[in-house]
């Protein structure tokens, strides 16, 4: 098939998924879904700043904020026994037309001046009750889409799209909400999974095909987890991914409190920090899908590492030039984890259970960063934000330099014939 001219400015091994009709129909269907999202981020707190009466601002922020979030893990437990048999295809739908339908009441319910603050949480805990399921058919759609050594690259696409998202979302809402209201804002993040939920249903019927070759009965099974349990290495993954975000939720309070606190600055050096940061990670992603031969347990370990190092300055007292420069380079490392740790999961997962697999995988990493957050508000009075930064660098050191002990004592009492296999396959999954 011949490429549009567009492509072949792209890096070569990102060339052959535009060969795909139905990916290059996903991916900007994605996109405008990401940064609806981040968008949202700032719009789901500014209204309910606007609705909440003034002596209950904090608790309706804070339900808003878990309600947009957390309910994906319940609907992750809530709703297998149904949503696991679904094609990835149905569930993406499925997720992407419940946020179009239950956000969007949001800015008809503001336009008709019955945007009560329950009101408002029901529909944002609505709208985010199926999400671990539509973000886990998304990574499967791409699993089945592509063929394996296509894999890295479309999740490194994937993943530097939400990257992206972080740094323009913000600010373009930022920019309209002096405009229009907030409620209109969160409304185009609805338009945009209504996007995303009609370009799901054009794809071809390919994306919908199932690798059957070795069907799986679901009826041995209660939940993803169960498969988890049974599979060593997934749970490794697992485990070190809710923790490695487990540590980052302090940084979310930290930071803040060491600009205002420590460096007697405000919100503009507060908004370089992760802005430079969103644009690392999206460098760092889009790098690592060009990389066709790659360890994926050694890099994922080494980024885990890496994060921590960028930390640890700040507990130095170094200048303020140095840690933005650290935190940057803390984003292009970071960058390359979720395409990595997606890759793993899809590489190692049976086909008729993916989605299952992943649905809890992001159920179980729902948990993970808000604990690090409310973890991160006492640790910070307690020690100052500065130790906090610096404490959590130095513990997700320790998390990488555990992992990796744990990993090797496996593989050490593993048969040579598995450690043989396991290794072809990771080289296989890298794209070798």
């Amino acid at each position: 098939m011949t490429l549009p001219p567009a492509t072949r400015l792209l890096p070569r091994t990102y060339r052959p998924l535009f060969a795909h009709r139905d990916f290059r129909r996903l991916l900007p269907a994605l996109a405008a879904s990401d940064l609806g999202d981040g968008m949202s981020v700032v719009t789901v707190a500014w209204l309910a700043v606007l609705i909440a009466p003034p002596d209950q601002s904090g608790l309706v922020v804070g339900a808003a904020i878990a309600a947009y979030a957390l309910p994906g893990a319940a609907g992750s437990l809530l709703f297998g026994r149904w949503l696991r048999r679904l094609p990835p295809r149905r569930l993406l739908a499925a997720d992407s037309w419940v946020r179009a339908l239950l956000l969007g009441c949001v800015p008809v319910a503001w336009a008709t001046g019955v945007l009560h603050p329950v009101l408002y949480v029901v529909l944002l805990a609505g709208s985010s009750v199926l999400h671990a399921w539509g973000s886990a058919g998304k990574y499967a759609l791409l699993a089945r889409m592509l063929p394996p050594e296509q894999r890295l690259a479309a999740n490194a696409l994937a993943s530097s799209s939400s990257s992206a998202s972080v740094v323009v979302g913000p600010a373009l809402a930022g920019f309209l909400a002096t405009v229009v209201s907030p409620a209109w804002i969160i409304g185009l993040d609805a338009v945009s999974f209504a996007i995303l939920a009609a370009q799901v249903g054009r794809l071809g019927s390919m994306a919908e095909e199932a690798a059957t070759a070795e069907p799986i009965d679901t009826g041995r099974s209660a939940a993803g987890l169960h498969l988890l349990c049974r599979q060593p290495e997934l749970l490794g993954v697992l485990a070190l991914t809710w923790f490695f975000n487990l540590l980052y939720g302090p940084v979310e309070v930290a930071l803040p409190l060491h600009v205002t606190g420590d460096l007697h600055s405000g919100a503009s050096l507060l908004g370089l920090y992760w802005t430079l940061f969103g644009v690392g990670a999206v460098l760092g992603a889009l790098t690592v899908g060009t990389l066709r031969r790659l360890p994926l347990w050694p890099v994922t370990l080494g980024i885990v590492v890496g994060w921590g190092l960028a930390l640890v300055p700040f507990g130095l007292g170094v200048p303020t030039s140095v840690s933005v420069s650290c935190f940057a380079l803390g984003g292009l490392i970071y960058g390359p984890f979720t395409a990595l740790s997606f890759t793993l999961f899809q590489d190692r997962t049976p086909a008729p259970w993916l989605t299952t697999v992943l649905a809890a995988r992001s159920a179980a990493l729902l948990t993970a960063a808000p604990t690090g957050t409310a973890l991160g508000g006492p640790l910070t009075a307690a020690i100052g934000p500065r130790q906090v930064l610096a404490a959590s660098g130095i513990a997700t050191i320790t998390l990488a330099l555990v992992a990796a002990a744990v990993r090797a004592r496996g593989k050490s009492r593993a048969p040579a014939g598995q450690v043989d296999r396991a290794t072809r396959d990771a080289e296989a999954g890298s794209g070798g």
